[in-house]
């Protein structure tokens, strides 16, 4: 009997392992808002870190209304090269995937909607002089044209309907693009989808967004990265109409910067190298050329943006990313607190009053040496000085000096209490 109970609560174990051992992840990356180098960054890394845990699917979670060219390209890219499922899905009630939202969900090997949301209107646009919007020029249609009907030729999906939201701007609801092939599944939230494709048990993680996204998907906003190009070119041209504070200079050489990776005249690597390498130049000519810390506190800012960019090597273990992130933080306060110090020692000495030539004797008394009416000499610290003086002092009264012009110092009689 114990044997067979032994032996009943193997089994137990062993079939406990293997359904623990076979449960299902699936990995959600959620987009919303303007698709940007950032929500490229944020799409990469969410599908390299759902195949690095094992999950069967990444989930990506539309919500976007389109965005930029470059970032669309390299996220459909990262879908087409993913080693495990991905799953595009259009989601909440109300969403939409609009313009580059289309274009990522054609690419997911499983494409889906929520009741009440919309896909499509994916024709490129550009806008005249006057700033009004107006269709794209022909070869930019026809390129566009050609890479969604490449999606949904891969895909399976209708090449026509997908060609037509780039030349008619053809949107569907979620029943119309069903009906039409467009998606797979129509599905009220994760759960219910995950429970149409039989994956009802899987365990659900979602990708949060890191400091490091949020800044790139800021900067690589076109409205951002211009507004910082005019304020960089401002703070150089300010800068060199009034030299001497080094205040706009530092100011427009960080959003020239800033301004530059987010108009994607580099690559997030080039640009952390380049807010480190800028971050030293600062710190150095702090040192030549002291300006109480304004160069010192830009070379912290960028610093620690360069270091929030820097490095992302998938392969490395977690506890480097965590000392490497102390490391730059400590020296970004250390900088901050020697700022700090450097400015409260400068105006401390500039506050102290002087202890040594003829301003260290102002305030000072001692007993005239003559009579001083309206000059005469008084004997201070074993010196024999000019004195001046309207009160009338007489040899031997006690004298507070006031002040001093050039070897004579003013003095005024101190009143007996």
């Amino acid at each position: 009997m114990k044997k067979c109970a032994l032996l009943v609560i193997l089994a137990l174990l062993l079939t406990s392992c293997i359904a623990g051992a076979s449960t299902e992840k699936v990995y959600v990356i959620e987009i919303e808002g303007m698709v940007t180098a950032g929500t490229a960054l944020h799409v990469e890394n969410g599908i390299e870190d759902a195949a690095r845990m094992g999950a069967s699917a990444a989930l990506i979670k539309l919500d976007t209304p389109g965005g930029l060219v470059s970032a669309t390209l390299d996220i459909v890219r990262s879908i087409d090269n993913s080693p495990i499922q991905v799953i595009t899905y259009v989601s909440p009630r109300g969403a939409i995937a609009a313009s580059a939202g289309t274009y990522i969900l054609l690419a997911g090997d499983v494409a889906a909607m929520s009741p009440g949301t919309t896909c499509g209107a994916c024709m490129p646009v550009t806008s005249d002089p006057m700033g009004e919007p107006k269709p794209a020029d022909e070869k930019t249609i026809k390129f566009l044209m050609a890479y969604i009907r490449s999606i949904a030729e891969e895909g399976g999906r209708p090449v026509d309907i997908a060609e037509r939201f780039v030349t008619e701007n053809l949107a569907l609801t979620s029943s119309e693009a069903l009906e039409k092939g467009i998606i797979d599944i129509i599905a009220e939230d994760v759960p219910d989808l995950l429970g149409k494709m039989d994956m009802a048990d899987a365990e659900i993680y979602t990708r949060e967004r890191t400091l490091r996204d949020d800044v790139i998907d800021l900067l690589s906003n076109p409205q951002i990265a211009f507004i910082l190009l005019l304020v960089g070119m401002y703070g150089i041209i300010f800068g060199f109409s009034s030299p001497g504070t080094y205040v706009p200079e530092t100011i427009g050489a960080i959003c020239l910067i800033l301004a530059l990776y987010g108009l994607g005249t580099f690559d997030v690597g080039v640009f952390g190298m380049t807010l480190i390498i800028a971050a030293v130049i600062l710190f150095i000519a702090e040192a030549l050329t002291p300006t109480y810390g304004i160069l010192t506190l830009g070379g912290v800012i960028c610093l620690i943006l360069g270091a929030l960019m820097l490095p992302q090597e998938p392969l490395l273990p977690e506890g480097w990313f965590r000392t490497f992130r102390l490391i730059v933080l400590g020296m970004a306060g250390a900088s901050a607190a020697f700022f700090i110090f450097g400015v409260s020692a400068v105006i401390k000495t500039r506050r102290m009053k002087p202890t040594t030539g003829a301003e260290g004797l102002i305030g000072e008394t001692c007993k005239a040496y003559s009579d001083i009416d309206p000059t005469g000499i008084v004997r201070i610290r074993g010196e024999i000085w000019s004195a001046e003086s309207t009160d009338g002092i007489k040899e031997g009264d006690i004298v507070e000096i006031v002040d001093r012009r050039g070897l004579t110092l003013i003095v005024r009689k101190v009143k007996k209490r």
